[in-house]
């Protein structure tokens, strides 16, 4: 009998070690073949691995850095569990092979923020202009190309992007919820998905129900809207209905007029914040908006799609709509590459030469730069030190930072008014 017991309590301990042996490896050869997916896109480091015989799986001190951000997104702790160890290493062994149920956190998720996130460099051709316009275009300044960054963050007083993932496979469907600190939350909930992690386009036609999304924005909204009134030298509601008007222009740049009500419920969305739930079609036209002819009315004649529930702050929203337009594509005149410069400001003003020395006294200010190849750079000063000067530029609706040797640059330029700093 005791022998009995001796050889039992040993083939637990060898079950045991081969268990962990063989979660540590397979999970290691996932982590690679991942990291080698995303090469070119970034580094993925998997930090420390661990399992557990509840068929649990924890990676500690992960991260991610992306080439073209200049801070790494930290993973302080993800745990994924498979319900038992054998549908852990059935996964491990076949990613493609999910089982029914699991479940995926992540905990202490955290971006630093910088002035310039961005990390690019000036290339020959420099940015070009034929970008579709930014349909979420909020810009913090005088000139209205100037958009919300990073600096605007921490000028805010928000250092750092910190939170937590869950995320939830059922038979039922995908439920995912995304918890920040100050900066609000985002709740997903799929009926009828399923997620594949060797095909993800086979997620989005993985399900025909509608996608429910809700939107809290923590209180951010109200910040952000003070900040860039005050930045752009305006009051609030006018604000809002200068960055309602880019919205417009940006849907209509695609070839759609957004109803009145939609109208209203993005800019009170602006000014107030607050909570957004929708229903979505992934794949389906405009998402599942519905969309009507150009000679239906407000109330919801003619419309081609049911309309969705779509609430604000617990209130249902309706005629919320899209019309279908025939998009005006114009070419950009040269004029719209000046500094576009608030009403009252922009008189009298022209590029002024300055020393480069002095480029500090010219921070978040509209500059222009010619280098020793005979390039120029045009944008917004961001950051000065001894040997480089950073100068952002819109790309797509957001901004990347150019880092520019001081050394290279032969003329230095300022956007001000005569005679005055």
């Amino acid at each position: 009998m005791k022998r009995l017991l001796t050889v039992l309590v040993l083939a637990a301990l060898v079950g045991f070690a081969l268990f962990k042996a063989s979660v540590w490896w397979l999970a290691d050869q996932r982590m690679a073949e991942a990291r080698h997916a995303l090469g070119d896109s970034g580094v993925l480091l998997r930090g420390k691995i661990s399992s557990g015989l509840d068929g649990s799986l924890t990676l500690t001190d992960a991260s991610w850095q992306d080439f073209e951000l200049t801070q790494p997104l930290v993973i302080g702790r993800a745990e994924f569990e498979a319900g038992s160890p054998g549908a852990l290493l059935r996964a491990l062994a076949t990613p493609s092979d999910l089982p029914a149920s699991w479940f995926l956190q992540a905990e202490g998720l955290i971006l630093a923020l910088e002035s310039s996130m961005f990390r690019n460099w000036v290339t020959e051709t420099g940015v070009g202009g034929s970008e579709q316009s930014a349909l979420f275009s909020l810009s913090c300044a005088p000139d209205m190309r100037q958009q919300l960054s990073s600096g605007d963050f921490l000028r805010m007083g928000i250092t750092q992007l910190k939170g937590e993932l869950a995320l939830t496979q059922s038979p039922d469907g995908v439920h995912l919820e995304l918890n920040t600190e100050n900066t609000g939350s985002l709740e997903l909930n799929w009926p009828g998905a399923r997620i594949s992690v060797t095909s993800p386009e086979a997620t989005l036609t993985s399900s025909d129900q509608p996608l429910e999304l809700t939107l809290r924005d923590g209180g951010l909204m109200r910040r952000v809207a003070a900040y860039c009134a005050r930045e752009a030298g305006m009051e609030t509601s006018q604000w809002a209905g200068q960055t309602l008007e880019a919205f417009t222009s940006g849907l209509e740049a695609r070839g759609w007029e957004a109803s009145s009500q939609l109208q209203a419920l993005y800019r009170q969305w602006l000014l107030e914040g607050g909570e957004v739930t929708v229903f979505l079609k992934p794949g389906a036209k405009a998402l599942g908006i519905p969309v009507r002819s150009e000679s239906s009315s407000e109330t919801g004649q003619g419309s081609e799609d049911p309309a969705p529930e779509i609430k604000y702050n617990g209130a249902r929203v309706p005629d919320v709509f899209l019309r279908q337009i025939v998009p005006e594509i114009t070419e950009r005149p040269p004029e719209v590459l000046k500094p576009v410069i608030s009403p009252g400001v922009s008189e009298g003003a022209r590029w002024q030469t300055e020393d480069v020395e002095s480029a500090s006294a010219w921070e978040d200010r509209t500059v222009r730069v010619t280098l020793t190849n005979g390039n120029r750079v045009e944008g917004r000063l961001t950051t000065v030190t001894e040997r480089e000067l950073e100068i952002a530029r819109e790309v797509a609706g957001g901004e990347v930072a150019y880092p520019i040797m001081a050394r290279a640059i032969t003329v230095f330029e300022v956007w001000k008014r005569d005679q005055t700093r």
